[in-house]
Order: C-alpha cells, then structure tokens, then sequence
C-alpha cells in the first residue's frame, strides 16, 4: 500500500469519526460542565483510553472476527501483526460479509435521521421527507428486502450479514434514543459524577459504533482503522471541552455527516455484491459533503449576522 493512499485514508477515517461523532460531543460537553474538575480530567484522559483501545480498537477484530468463525480471535490479532496467507485468503473472502453488514447498518441509520429525526433543515425536501416519517419502516423494509433478494442468489450467508446488519442498527438506535431522556436525568444532577462518566463512556460506545462501521468502507486494515478513528476520537474529546459551542453553530454539520454516513453505506452494499470503487472514494465523498454543509452553515450565520444588525 502507498504512503499517499495510507494517509488519505486515515485522514478520511480521522473525518468521518469526527462528523459522525457531532451529537456525542455535544451531549459529553452538557454533562461534563457538571462534573468536578478531576472528573473532567478522567473522562479526558482514561475516558479516551478507553474509547480509542477498548472500543476503537478492538471492535474491527471482533467484527471480523464474526465474518470469521473459523479462527480464534487471538488469531485475528496476530494475523495483524504476523500476516499469515491461510487467514487472509479467508478474510477476503469474509469482506463482502464485512461490506454488506455495515452498508445495511450504515444506510439505516441514516434513513432514520432523514425521516424520523428533528434536524435544521439544509433543503426544503428534508423537511417535507420528516413528515412522512411513518413512511420510514416501509423504505426500510423495502431495501431490506430487495438487499436479502439479491444477497439469497449470490450466498445464504450473505444475506445472514445483512440480517446482523439491521439487528445493529435497531439496538444501537434504541440506545440512541434514550440518550436525550438520560441527558435531562445528568443534568439534572440526580446521579453521582461516577455514575455520570460510567453512562458517558457507554454512550460513547454506542456512538462509536457508526465509525467503526463506516470505517470498513475505507479499509479492512484495523491498524489504519485504529489510527483514524483514534485520532478522530481525540479530536472530538478535545472539541468537547474547547469547541462544542463553535460546533453547535455549524447548524448543518449533522446533516452533512448524515448524508456522508449515506453515501457510504450505499457504496459498502453495492462493493458486497461486487462493484469496485477507488480507495479514495470514501475520503473524498465525506471531504465533499463537509466543506458542502459547512458552507451552508457559515451562509445561515452571515444571515443571521446580517438580521441582528439590521434590527
């Protein structure tokens, strides 16, 4: 692998962690406001160790190790440090598993933001798609099953990898979902600060999961997917204490994040039954959609610099 394509897809990953990990960053910097100061310094410090090794880390092993019941996940690991041909012939072999489990999740999750979550809307079709959320589970459905059809033709246990893919999703999305409610329990101060860092380290677990999944659209090396996702992990630990507010103001960074999340679901689906895409698709899709929404946002707040100063 060339230096050139190692580094654009780290950075790729790096970007997309810290997208994707928009709502998490707001929600840890709400809490964390009502910590103790060496509370704070824990969640920053341990808490990252345990977001990037224990979460980051080892969950690209596990899933391919799921695509892999053959081996031991031991084996797993060392096949990363100690390449041996019997396992990688078979982990190729696992990536359209891989690639089609992830690409279902990735897709659902953000048909749910585009039907059935408050959002600032960039254009006038996302607020007349959030609407029709009941229609949600019916386009759900209805890719689900046209996705199994095809997989049904190609290897039973392909379609099996899309059946854990939308399993994925609708534990994590439950997990999701009472995260708002638990927030207003936190900040009410009915919990202790330890309770409060046990349940931030659970719920950045359960965000982290997107990025760990989306990473495999860029890679299936787990040491870049390591040093993407970790870097990007600690960027967004640093942007919950420094620049959460500065965030928030970038009113469409979460719709950009969505659409990117989108994109790459699709193209993971459509590379499990067997199209091929360069590797710098990926990074250059979430690059594009970034600078898209961004620039959306810097237009919405000029605007809304503009009206404070007419008034």
């Amino acid at each position: 692998m060339a230096i050139t394509e190692i580094l654009v897809i780290i950075f790729g990953l790096c970007l997309f962690e810290v997208i994707s990990s928009v709502d998490n960053a707001i929600i840890n910097a709400h809490v964390i406001k009502t910590l103790p100061e060496k509370f704070k310094r824990f969640f920053l410090t341990w808490g990252l160790l345990l977001a990037v090794v224990l979460v980051r880390g080892l969950l690209p092993f596990l899933i391919i190790w799921i695509a892999n019941p053959a081996f031991s996940l031991g084996q797993i690991v060392g096949f990363v440090f100690h390449p041996a041909p019997e396992i990688e012939k078979y982990v190729e072999m696992s990536q359209p598993m891989l690639l089609l489990g992830g690409g279902v999740y990735l897709f659902f999750v953000f048909l749910s933001w585009l039907f059935m979550e408050e959002k600032k809307y960039a254009f006038i079709v996302e607020h007349f798609i959030h609407k029709q959320s009941v229609w949600f589970y019916a386009f759900a459905s209805i890719f689900f099953t046209v996705v199994v059809w095809f997989s049904l033709k190609i290897n039973p246990i392909l379609a099996l990898s899309a059946t854990i893919g939308s399993t994925a999703f609708f534990i994590t999305d439950g997990f999701k979902k009472n995260a708002e409610a638990k927030e207003k329990e936190l900040l009410a101060g009915n919990m202790s600060a330890i309770s409060k860092i046990l349940y931030l380290e659970v719920l950045d677990a359960t965000f982290s999961i997107d990025g760990v999944i989306g990473a495999f659209a860029f890679t299936i090396f787990i040491p870049l997917i390591f040093l993407g996702n970790g870097l990007g992990a600690y960027i967004v630990r640093e942007l919950t204490l420094r620049g959460t507010d500065l965030i928030a103001k970038f009113a469409y960074l979460k719709n950009g994040a969505m659409y990117s999340i989108g994109v790459l679901g699709a193209i993971m689906v459509l590379e499990s039954f067997g199209r091929e895409f360069p590797f710098w698709l990926a990074p250059l899709n979430t690059l594009i959609l970034l600078v898209i929404f961004m620039a959306l946002s810097l237009r919405e707040l000029k605007l809304a610099a503009k009206k404070k100063a007419s008034i």
